[in-house]
């Protein structure tokens, strides 16, 4: 992949704008594969085949260098599975609790990122990032609130939800992490490896008594859409290789909702309530503060390599 036309110092800008535009369309057409009777478990299977084109392609702009150091296969391993795990912990966790309290409590994993970031990695940022990074941490669970009934299926999955909140707060963390000493092409080859490896789970708790729609707006529609999600996971990566995880985590999750808000208020007229409005609101402001924020050097710098 192709280093963005911007000086150095701010390419993981660019990386992870192209990554909010990227999830922010995906967000807004993802519901449409099971509005169109295309399960769940199948969009986790075809999203799994959907990496692997990017994978392949960038490995082959660097030469087909793949890093088989045990380190590189372990932490791009470790941040495949952490991804896909939580996915498939996800669809659990929406069969036990609604939807409208799962997503809030995962919505906080860049407080995960954060923390390990800065106790770990020891990044900083001035005041400006910083107020960025809690408006963003504020905004986040707004963005996915709404109100309903109170769920009749026990608490579990206010445990699955934090669960999957760890996992994926960890991932964006070790994301960062082996960026430092493995190449980005062969983090997300291995990143695209683990979720090809769950792919039998996903399958097996696929409920086939239900009608599937095998047409093209089945398999082929949901792949075109989860396509989107596949290269905005592979900018992602660059984005960390690039950038502070306490400004690249709470800018990604962040600004990807205001695309999708966006999109849908352009194409389907659909008007956010009063919470997310504010959610919406305070989103921008930490984007923008965000996005402005000073370049400050790190304590340690990515290894080099082709982008």
């Amino acid at each position: 992949m192709s280093a963005p036309a911007t000086s150095p110092r701010r390419a993981w800008l660019a990386y992870a704008l192209a990554t909010v535009a990227l999830w922010g369309t995906w967000g807004a057409l993802a519901g449409l594969s099971a509005e169109h009777g295309f399960p769940d478990t199948l969009v986790y299977c075809v999203w799994a085949l959907t990496m692997i084109p990017p994978a392949l392609f960038i490995l082959w702009r660097s030469g087909w260098a793949l890093d088989r150091s045990p380190r590189a296969i372990g932490y791009g391993m470790t941040i495949g599975l952490l991804g896909a795990g939580g996915q498939m912990v996800l669809f659990h966790a929406l069969t036990v609790g609604p939807a409208y309290f799962v997503f809030p409590v995962i919505s906080l994993s860049p407080v995960i990122t954060i923390a390990l970031s800065f106790l770990l990695l020891h990044e900083r940022t001035g005041w400006q990032g910083a107020l960025g990074i809690v408006l963003a941490l504020v905004a986040l669970p707004l963005l996915d609130l709404s109100f309903g009934r109170a769920p009749s299926q026990g608490m579990g999955w206010f445990a699955l939800s934090l669960l999957i909140m760890a996992a994926w707060g960890v991932q964006a963390f070790f994301m960062k992490l082996a960026n430092h000493t493995v190449r980005a092409e062969s983090i997300f080859f291995y990143m695209a490896l683990g979720a090809l490896l769950l792919m039998p789970v996903a399958w097996a708790m696929t409920d086939w008594n239900q009608p599937i729609n095998l047409g093209l707006d089945g398999p082929w529609m949901t792949a075109a859409i989860q396509i989107l999600n596949a290269v905005g996971a592979l900018t992602l990566v660059y984005a960390f290789r690039y950038g502070k995880a306490i400004v690249v985590s709470p800018l990604t999750n962040a600004g990807a909702p205001l695309v999708t808000a966006v999109l849908a208020l352009v194409f389907a007229s659909v008007v956010p309530g009063p919470l997310k409005m504010i959610g919406l609101a305070l989103a921008l402001v930490a984007a923008l503060l965000l996005v402005l924020e000073p370049e400050r050097e790190d304590a340690s710098a990515p290894v080099t390599g082709s982008a």
